[in-house]
């Protein structure tokens, strides 16, 4: 038996969002389908249990949270899709806010949705990756109260969308940087600031933040790109052009800078396959074939198919 989901207004940037993830060979987004296996769904729902399990147990109110989605693979890339998740999120208890783009409206939107959810994203429901990052106060009370201040948070929300946009332009916005320019609300201290997204941007330049940089394979690639859906290149420096290699926000970015300013945050990765799950605590990746090392937390599934 197989579940036949079809990507709208909510999951589709989900799965596209984050650098050139359309590169990868995207059909026509709004109109593309995902099958899921019944057994590959109770395998996903297993592993957000997992998930849902460390954020619970971390004593923490706030996560930033990141999930491989599209394949990126061509591009050295894992993860695609960055978010925050809150353990007192109105719409439910550690609720992943994030942006998305809404197909109906033509236009990104902000997003409540619960770790299930945010798992069952994933293109590829025969594996999955989700790594979790918890910060040590007074930044995750900062960042917390501002994913919950709903005028600031909206207010660092672009108008137009582009999954490979540039990080330090204000036309276009993708999931991660918007996620990257919370950060900077909630760290430095903006408020209520005019042009808060262009505020944001000078305060992650000035504090080292460094996006990508996403290197694209070749010029054909980069070329191919200008006619793809929700890819634009027009916004990036002519120069990083040339040079195949974009300035955009991923999820791998936004840790680092994390890291870098909160040397005591902690990291959890989780990750899954068709036989186990794996956990492991700290900034050391697992990497995309999923293996375990000494140390790491491993949970078989009950029955592999």
């Amino acid at each position: 038996m197989r579940v036949r989901f079809r990507l709208g207004a909510v999951p589709l940037a989900l799965a596209l969002c984050a650098s050139s993830g359309a590169w990868a060979g995207l059909p026509t987004f709004c109109e593309r389908a995902s099958e899921i296996s019944a057994a590959e769904q109770d395998r996903v729902l297993r592993f957000a249990g997992v998930v849902k399990r460390e954020l619970e147990q971390s004593g923490a109110r706030v996560a930033l949270v990141a999930r491989a989605g599209t394949d990126l693979s061509r591009f050295g890339l894992l993860y695609s899709h960055a978010a925050v998740a809150l353990k007192d999120n109105p719409a439910a208890p550690w609720a992943v806010r994030q942006l998305y783009y809404a197909c109906d409206e033509s236009r990104p939107r902000l997003f409540d949705q619960g770790v299930a959810g945010f798992a069952l994203g994933a293109d590829t429901p025969a594996s999955g990756h989700m790594s979790l990052v918890f910060l040590p106060e007074p930044d995750g009370a900062l960042l917390e109260r501002a994913a919950l201040d709903k005028p600031l948070a909206l207010s660092l929300l672009a108008g137009e969308y582009s999954a490979n946009a540039y990080a330090f332009g204000t036309r276009y916005q993708n999931c991660n940087g918007w996620v990257a320019e919370l950060l900077a609300g909630a760290w430095g201290h903006l408020g209520s600031a005019a042009a808060p997204r262009a505020q944001a941007q000078a305060w992650l330049r000035t504090q080292g933040y460094t996006a990508g940089p996403v290197r694209i394979p070749s010029h054909a690639m980069m070329f191919a790109g200008q006619f793809v859906p929700l890819l634009h290149v027009n916004d990036h420096p002519v120069e990083d052009i040339h040079q195949l290699a974009l300035q955009v926000s991923v999820p791998e970015s936004i840790e680092a800078f994390v890291h870098a300013r909160a040397p005591a945050a902690r990291r959890v990765e989780l990750c899954h396959d068709r036989e186990r799950i794996v956990v492991r605590r700290g900034w050391q990746p697992i990497g995309a074939q999923c293996r375990a090392l000494p140390g790491d937390e491993v949970i078989a599934f009950a029955s592999a198919p």
